[in-house]
């Protein structure tokens, strides 16, 4: 067995002011990557803002990341932070700002490289990474891994090149200010990772750890997600702390099947990510063994598959055209990699059940 997380994580309210002297020893001028609107919204860049200043850490600001950032983005980010002469990165958003946040990470540290060399295979080096989740979704802050949208592909892919934060500091109250529909589906993603991470040929009683803690967590969290109760700062904390653990869990095994048939959808059709993961859980869950399905519903606190799948699709519905079900299915059917994920055989029977979701 194998357990890696290098990142050190602190999850607590007002996280960033207490811990601003390790973020700020980071280095002596920031770059930070965010959005353009919910940072400064929600509090969190002021905060990050207020804690440099505190130490005198400089720093300049790229607030142009857009919802699945491009590669192309992302060397504009690195060539800002360059001229102005930052040596450590902060990301500051949802899983798009910190994905954005850690490639470029990497490529100001290799700053005579093209956007090209995050798809090389090998190590790299990188400029010290801080991470500030505003989402409870994709866990970014506790995993190496940059999905980047390639236009030259017509889709996304994770970057081959990859870096953990240095440091996470995840506070729920910034999830106070998301629209309850964001919260929804980036919860659902959150999901989908612990699944993914729970039936997979690489789970472990290490990755199992995580994966448990985190479904428990997320399970008492449901209420929050279908309008039966308002959030709560402590319920928004434990969405918060879920989606990390689900960050930790997928670190060790990836995700499989789910996630990569969710990545046409939303690049040709623009559905949000949680959204297009989510709607093949209760398809890919089906199929596990008996056991394991057993405990994964039983933790996420789910009858059966089933009510599994009614509750995903009545907070995060997807509607897709059949073609482009087809043609995502096509695509995974022939990625032996990810297949290889996968702990049973998957042929186009069962391939063709678990898209069938309009």
């Amino acid at each position: 067995m194998r357990f890696f997380m290098p990142t050190l994580i602190y999850s607590e309210n007002d996280c960033v002011s207490r811990h601003s002297a390790e973020l700020c020893a980071l280095g002596k001028h920031a770059l930070i990557i965010t959005g353009k609107h919910s940072s400064a919204v929600n509090g969190s860049l002021d905060d990050v803002l207020y804690a440099l200043r505190e130490h005198g850490t400089a720093y300049t600001v790229f607030d142009g990341v857009e919802e699945n950032p491009s590669v192309e983005t992302v060397m504009a980010a690195g060539e800002k932070g360059l001229s102005a002469g930052a040596d450590f990165v902060i990301g500051i958003g949802g899983g798009s700002p910190l994905d954005a946040a850690k490639a470029a990470a990497i490529m100001m540290k290799n700053s005579g490289e093209s956007w090209e060399y995050l798809y090389e295979e090998g190590q790299c080096s990188s400029l010290p990474v801080a991470a500030v989740p505003t989402t409870c979704g994709t866990g970014s802050e506790a995993t190496a891994v940059s999905v980047l949208t390639r236009h030259d592909l017509g889709t996304k892919v994770s970057a081959k090149k990859k870096v953990f934060p240095d440091i996470a500091l995840v506070d729920g109250k910034y999830l106070m200010y998301a629209p309850a529909k964001l919260i929804a589906v980036t919860a659902v993603d959150a999901l989908s990772h612990l699944i993914e991470s729970a039936v997979n040929t690489l789970a472990d009683s290490y990755s199992d750890m995580t994966v448990f803690t985190g479904l428990r967590q997320w399970a008492g969290c449901r209420a929050f997600l279908d309008g039966t109760l308002a959030l709560t700062q402590e319920g928004a904390q434990a969405l918060m702390n879920a989606s990390t653990l689900a960050g930790m869990s997928i670190a060790q095994t990836g995700t499989t099947i789910p996630h990569s048939l969710s990545y046409l959808l939303t690049y040709e059709a623009g559905i949000p990510h949680g959204a297009a993961v989510g709607a093949f859980q209760s398809g890919y869950l089906k199929y596990a063994a008996p056991e394991r399905r057993a405990e994964v519903l039983s933790a996420a606190g789910f009858r059966d598959t089933d009510e599994l799948g009614s509750f995903i699709a009545s907070v995060a519905p997807v509607k897709a055209e059949r073609g482009l079900l087809e043609r995502s299915a096509e695509t995974v059917l022939a990625n032996a990699a990810k297949l290889a994920l996968c702990p049973y055989h998957i042929d186009e029977r069962i391939m063709a059940d678990i898209i069938d979701i309009t």
